[in-house]
């Protein structure tokens, strides 16, 4: 049985976050598996906070402005995302397939690693300040919760959360 790793992510992975995810595990035959959650919950203040806080002013302006959006649209677009997702790791010539989550993804974490064969989680995130400063961000809470390691990657980069 081949290896899973679990890909957890809070937008579309670009090419560069697949490289650098691919770049980890070399030549090994492994099978990705894409999670990506259909947030309906957005911490408004929160996302503005850290869209400023990185100089993003733009995006925080468009945060403000178009709010949290509906349930329907949130599944569309992490709809659209997943395939992205998908669809970029198979262009790198990896195994790929993937799921909408609901909003809190430890469920589904803890589901996917119970049921075996994942060797590792990788997550991908922007920097959020406030959750990553306090240990509050997804990743850290895999850590707490998973008998499997988790890396944290802030996406478009190679940076490690």
């Amino acid at each position: 049985m081949t290896d899973t790793i679990l890909v957890l992510t809070e937008d579309t992975l670009a090419t560069t976050d697949v490289q650098n995810i691919a770049r980890l595990y070399g030549e090994e035959e492994l099978d990705f598996r894409v999670l990506v959650p259909a947030d309906t919950e957005q911490n408004l203040l929160g996302a503005i906070f850290n869209h400023l806080g990185s100089g993003q002013f733009k995006e925080a302006w468009e945060t403000a402005t178009e709010g949290v959006p509906s349930r329907t649209e949130a599944r569309a677009e992490a709809g659209e995302q997943l395939a992205t997702s998908i669809a970029e790791f198979q262009a790198a010539g990896l195994a790929a397939t993937g799921a909408l989550v609901e909003e809190d993804p430890l469920p589904a974490l803890r589901t996917a690693v119970a049921a075996g064969g994942v060797r590792e989680v990788v997550v991908v995130t922007y920097p959020n300040i406030l959750e990553d400063t306090f240990h509050r961000d997804w990743a850290s809470k895999a850590r707490e919760e998973l008998q499997v390691p988790v890396l944290h990657l802030y996406s478009g980069t190679s940076e490690l959360g």
